[in-house]
């Protein structure tokens, strides 16, 4: 599993938190962070199932 897309997810994870708490769950920006996350999580999956 590469470090790199770990360090990607937890970026991503923080900036939607952040992106929530400020703007509101229902935010545009908050779901494209959200929308953005899940394609990493479902690529980290994708990366373990190969294995």
């Amino acid at each position: 599993m590469p470090s790199n897309l770990m360090k990607n997810i937890e970026l991503k994870r923080k900036q939607m938190i952040k992106y929530g708490n400020k703007l509101g769950l229902s935010s545009t920006k908050t779901i494209k962070t959200s929308q953005e996350l899940d394609e990493l999580l479902n690529q980290l999956d994708k990366n373990r199932l190969k294995k």
